[in-house]
């Protein structure tokens, strides 16, 4: 784990491998951002010009290193670009300085420590820097056992110092404190979705929501094969019902006291998706393992706000299956009845999602919280309309809608409002059945989403993320963003319970 702290030392005296300074694109060049003041007065106010005579621009995602200048501690000053300079009398945005820091941490893989003399303002500046150092600091290698693996791995970077900022100063401490606890559970939510499907299967999933519970003081509550079967969760077991590793929908809760406003979050727990007997072709099912990235980042937020000590009260349903065919597996004609008591046919098996998260929805709608958001790897048909990069958001109340963008932004997570629109509902017609859980193949992102719509409670307020974009990154690294899982929308849903406790959402 990297471990972190606000220093007031100067960046000369510092141990370190490493000193951090950010640069920008200036109309005239590169030019050094605020913070490296005094590395730059070592360099005898040239090191903007040191760096682009080496190539460097000051883009975003740049990295450059230079020999530190004499006198230093740390042997290494490392450069990182942030983008364009800001206009007179503004700032660096926060996720500029977020992934920056990201991407500087990644470069000193390996490395013990570094310090990080980025533009600090204020404490929201320092908490942006944190999270995102730690963020960059991932690495998952847990099955790299091999003696050659463990010499070519390098380890995250161990500690980082983040200069400019106030130790003593509650704000800036709260910050850090926010940053610590975020990362971690983010990173946890990395680690589920990481981890190979025979390792996290439903009953595993499970297993590591209890002991997280039990370790910040959650109440829990794990429903089995038998009791799926008691309570008449047909979407849940309907979906399992291919796999030798039963299904489970686990509750989690955090509680803030009587009376606070309730945020439930829904999270679709597909462990490893095939399709059933819709069977995935090969080039497709590769990277399955993380169609459960929507419940570990219920899971993540809901332990989050608990860390936090958020004055909201979250609760977080996972919805756990494996999707497998078999003798046992539901058929492509089959009729399941849901939870809620509509009856769906299923007419492809590989949309799975929106079964289990239905009846996992209805069952939130019970205690009618103030607003349910769900989180899914859902479609296909979003990636094509958004991107690897860019989750959607639907949601039965406009104003709702546009909340969460706003949040999804603040916090650095590209996001797009998208539609419901109530034409494509038609197309779920069943002869057989009150609804099918496919329809038009135009817009299946959205007809999912309407899918989704039919199982909220009367009156309740919801949303519906689809992350199946953002979810697992099969490209390279990029900013805070490592390969694999990401932990898409963590932070979206934390902010999103922190604005609620505020009082910003009604």
């Amino acid at each position: 784990m990297t471990a972190l702290t606000l220093s007031t030392a100067a960046a000369a005296g510092l141990r370190a491998d490493a000193i951090v300074v950010g640069i920008a694109k200036g109309a005239a060049g590169p030019v050094v951002a605020p913070g490296a003041e005094a590395v730059d007065k070592a360099y005898d106010g040239k090191l903007a010009s040191v760096l682009e005579a080496l190539g460097a621009s000051g883009a975003e995602g740049e990295v450059t290193k230079v020999p530190a200048p004499s006198g230093f501690k740390a042997p290494v000053v490392l450069a990182v670009g942030l983008g364009s300079e800001p206009e007179k009398d503004e700032i660096f945005e926060a996720e500029a300085l977020r992934r920056a820091a990201g991407v500087a941490s990644r470069a000193l893989s390996g490395a013990k420590k570094a310090a990080f003399a980025l533009p600090v303002e204020d404490a929201e500046d320092a908490g942006a820097i944190a999270e995102g150092a730690l963020l960059g600091a991932y690495s998952f290698d847990a099955y790299k056992a091999s003696a050659q693996d463990a010499k070519n791995a390098k380890a995250p970077l161990a500690e980082i110092a983040i200069l400019g900022g106030k130790p003593r100063d509650k704000a800036y401490k709260a910050e850090i404190e926010r940053a610590l606890a975020l990362t971690e559970e983010l990173n946890r939510a990395r680690d589920l979705i990481n981890t190979p499907p025979n390792d996290l299967n439903p009953e595993a999933f499970a297993a590591v929501a209890t002991a997280a519970a039990k370790e910040h003081g959650l109440k829990v509550q794990v429903l089995d094969v038998k009791a799926l079967e008691k309570g008449g969760y047909g979407g849940i077991l309907g979906v399992g019902a291919g796999s030798a590793s039963g299904p489970r929908l686990v509750k989690i809760s955090y509680s803030a006291g009587r009376g606070k406003k309730h945020l439930a979050f829904v999270g679709k727990g597909i462990t490893y998706d095939s399709g059933g007997i819709s069977l995935k072709p090969a080039g497709h099912n590769e990277t399955m393992k993380c169609d459960m990235a929507g419940a570990a980042a219920v899971f993540a937020a809901v332990v989050a706000a608990a860390r936090l000590k958020l004055d909201v009260n979250v609760t977080g349903w996972l919805a756990l299956a494996e999707n497998m065919p078999s003798g046992s597996a539901t058929r492509p004609g089959d009729v399941l009845r849901m939870y809620s008591g509509k009856t769906v046919e299923v007419l492809n098996t590989d949309a799975e999602g929106r079964l289990v998260l239905a009846d996992a929805i209805a069952k939130a709608s019970e205690e009618t919280p103030d607003a349910i958001v769900d989180v899914a790897t859902l479609t296909g048909a979003m990636v094509l309309a958004l991107g690897n990069r860019t989750f959607g958001i639907m949601a039965n109340d406009d104003a709702f809608r546009t909340s969460i963008h706003e949040v999804a932004e603040e916090v650095g997570e590209p996001a797009w409002p998208m539609p419901l629109p109530a034409h494509l509902v038609k197309g779920m017609d069943s002869p057989t059945a009150d609804i099918a859980n496919m329809g038009e193949r135009m817009g299946g992102g959205l007809v999912a989403g309407l899918f989704l719509k039919e199982f909220v409670g009367e009156g309740i307020t919801w949303a519906h993320l689809d992350i199946a974009g953002p979810a697992f990154n099969e490209g390279g690294p990029f900013g805070y963003t490592p390969k694999g899982g990401t932990g898409s929308a963590v932070r979206t849903l934390v902010r999103l319970a922190e604005r609620t406790a505020a009082g910003d959402l009604g």
